[in-house]
């Protein structure tokens, strides 16, 4: 890793953009080095009157503070620059994919015409076949093709793009490698998904998030105390008959302001971006990876999350007097409409047993939806449906006055004690049979969900499964709860409660029904296979649309944290040794009995001073690889986690400038510098 934080190819142009932030209206963002950059100004100016005055050994002093004063702020600025280099870099992979192409656009009378890329506009219709790159962004209205979104994902495995269902959006700067789709545009110029990544990953629109906003007053507050405790010993000073020179007071206020955190604040939270773009994660906000790390609820689709892929149609169990082909055939006709996985494996289940469906012309359908969670078809004066159990209970009664035999609920029941979903179908106002789903839970999940408990994290598995289902896979899972037959309005409910209770909530998802649970909850990571409006939604895009991420991004966003909270206690821990090396150094020559405070036995007041100060700018350029890597993290309990981070980083932060402050001095004083 240490390899990458170090590349010539990001070095070099952080060097550059160093000096560039040495500009104040950069500097004025980060109080805490805006006020080491006065101070750099104010000895600068000391330096040049001790030289004008032919003071060699004050200019030779203040010459020296000067130039690790400015030091300082530059290694400051170099954090901060590295951190963004590495999202420039990445965003410069993403231009390359922006480029201007022509696009065959659809008028209103079913006209072709050609234009540029640049000319469409949310609203027009284009027509993209194979071989073409697709446009802009938009959504998939008619067809179904195969599509490379490497430019975007990375990944060079082709994915299935069509009308309809939750895989119907696409991506401008992505090429259809075959057959043709018909596309609506979603986006106007500079609006589109590519040109949101790149403005992100390179910074341009990154805001300070609450906590990081809080912490920039913590430190604020602190400078301006340490600032009003530096100005009132000038008249003690004077007082005790001590001569403490400008560049010896803000070598004092320097030291003992928080620099190392203020320098190192903003390329914390860069970096914390650019692990989730290294993870082809892309973030909308800070604010949104801070989320992840205060996350204490994580709500998780059963399917593709716990379990492999969708459920499969295995078995048809026909009720008593009815044939399991025809059952297989009933089956088949009541899911041409449902165009979700399951529904297409029960026709392809039926096919391989010899059952081939043909819909009828003059047939009625009733697609599948989340609301019904049924499907169906009339035909010929004959309707069939299939669904969950209780749908289809309800809806026999209501339609027909009947009810489901007890054959037909013993198989229910069977499948669900073994984790499988059933299926009941009916034909003519009667239950026929029952169709077997089978769910596979992925292997090591277990595991991931008993860390996930340890950091205190509760998992809660959301399914449309019916209660027994969703309760023999989550005990098999591992997760702490479920919501079983869950709707959309469901799961906005238990978002709603659980924030109610001051929680924070994550969660994934891809359809248009996840919508409104994406954008009320905390973290809201969307599937870049998802349809539009959940994209629009989350706060969180996965360009590898796995939903298990959802679980790394919020062991990243504690990893941030800690990070931040680690590094601000080591920063406020060594000002310690620091004021034992100045305030002894100050008083040497007019208060002899504070030389008892010189631990350290810093050779000179000067070599004291200077030490202390190289030591401020060099701890700086040290923690910088720590800052973009992040402290290492290992689940464990918060109270643990506050344990060990208080023992290496509060208890290191006071024990590791006494020995480089040390180490300095002897250099300092043997090169006689000071």
């Amino acid at each position: 890793m240490s390899s990458s934080i170090w590349n010539p190819q990001l070095i070099r142009p952080a060097i550059f953009d160093s000096f560039k932030k040495l500009s104040p209206r950069v500097l004025m963002k980060n109080p805490v080095m805006f006020v080491v950059e006065i101070g750099s100004v104010l000895t600068t100016i000391a330096f040049f009157a001790d030289l004008a005055g032919g003071k060699g050994k004050e200019a030779i002093f203040s010459g020296q503070i000067s130039l690790w004063l400015w030091f300082t702020v530059l290694f400051a600025n170099f954090a901060e620059a590295m951190a963004e280099g590495r999202g420039k870099a990445q965003a410069e992979n993403l231009r390359k994919a922006r480029t201007e192409t022509q696009a065959r656009r659809r008028l209103d009378g079913g006209k072709i015409e050609t234009v540029a890329s640049s000319a469409l506009r949310k609203g027009d219709v284009v027509v993209v076949e194979a071989g073409q790159p697709i446009p802009a962004d938009g959504t998939v209205i008619e067809g179904v093709a195969s599509v490379d979104e490497s430019a975007i994902t990375g990944e060079s495995a082709p994915v299935i793009r069509e009308s309809g269902g939750d895989r119907s959006a696409v991506t401008g700067g992505t090429t259809v490698l075959s057959d043709r789709i018909v596309v609506m545009i979603t986006t106007n110029p500079g609006e589109s998904f590519l040109d949101r990544m790149i403005a992100l990953v390179e910074g341009a629109v990154r805001q300070k998030t609450p906590n990081e906003i809080a912490l920039n007053i913590l430190l604020s507050g602190l400078t301006i105390v340490f600032l009003l405790a530096t100005v009132t010993l000038r008249p003690f000073a004077m007082y005790a008959n001590t001569d403490v020179s400008l560049v010896i007071l803000v070598s004092l206020l320097v030291c003992l302001i928080p620099t190392t955190i203020g320098g190192l604040l903003s390329a914390i939270g860069i970096a914390g971006m650019d692990r989730l773009v290294q993870r082809n994660v892309l973030a909308m906000s800070g604010r949104a990876v801070e989320a992840a790390g205060d996350v204490d609820v994580l709500l998780l689709d059963k399917t593709g999350t716990i379990t492999i892929g969708n459920r499969m149609a295995t078995a048809f169990m026909p009720a008593p007097g009815i044939k399991e082909h025809d059952l297989a055939e009933f089956a088949a006709l009541a899911s041409c409409a449902d165009l979700t996985p399951e529904g297409r494996s029960v026709v392809t289940l039926a096919q391989k047993m010899g059952r081939s469906v043909t819909v009828p012309t003059d047939a009625e359908i009733f697609p599948f939806s989340a609301e019904t969670r049924m499907s169906g078809i009339n035909y010929g004066g004959n309707i069939c449906r299939k669904g969950a159990l209780d749908s289809m209970k309800h809806w026999l009664r209501s339609t027909a006055g009947t009810t489901i035999p007890r054959e037909v609920e013993e198989a229910v029941q069977h499948i669900a004690r073994q984790g499988g979903t059933p299926l009941v179908v009916s034909k003519n106002g009667q239950a026929v049979g029952v169709i077997h789903l089978k769910d596979i839970v992925k292997p090591g999940i277990r595991d991931r969900f008993e860390r996930i408990r340890v950091m205190g994290i509760r998992t809660i598995m959301i399914t449309g499964d019916n209660q027994l289902t969703a309760a023999a896979i989550a005990a098999e899972a591992g997760v702490d709860d479920f919501l079983a037959q869950a709707k959309p309005e469901d799961k906005l409910k238990l978002i709603r409660d659980h924030q109610a209770e001051g929680r924070m909530v994550a969660m994934s998802g891809d359809g248009t029904n996840d919508a409104p649970a994406l954008a009320q909850a905390d973290v809201g990571l969307v599937m870049n296979t998802g349809t539009q409006a959940a994209r629009e939604a989350g706060n969180m895009i996965d360009l590898d649309s796995d939903p298990t991420k959802i679980i790394e991004i919020v062991e990243i966003g504690k990893q941030l944290l800690i990070t931040r909270g680690s590094l601000t206690t080591f920063s406020i821990a060594n000002d310690v040794a620091k004021y034992f090396a100045i305030i002894p150094a100050i008083f040497a020559a007019t208060l002899p009995s504070l030389g008892a405070l010189n631990v350290m036995g810093l050779k000179t007041p000067q070599s004291a001073i200077l030490s202390a100060v190289i030591f401020n700018a060099l701890i700086i350029i040290m923690l910088i690889p720590l800052a973009l890597r992040g402290v290492e993290y290992r689940p464990q309990s918060p109270s643990k986690i506050l344990q060990k981070n208080v023992l290496i980083y509060g208890l290191g932060g006071v024990i590791v400038p006494f020995i480089g402050i040390k180490i300095i001095d002897m250099i300092v004083s043997g090169l006689g510098l000071a």
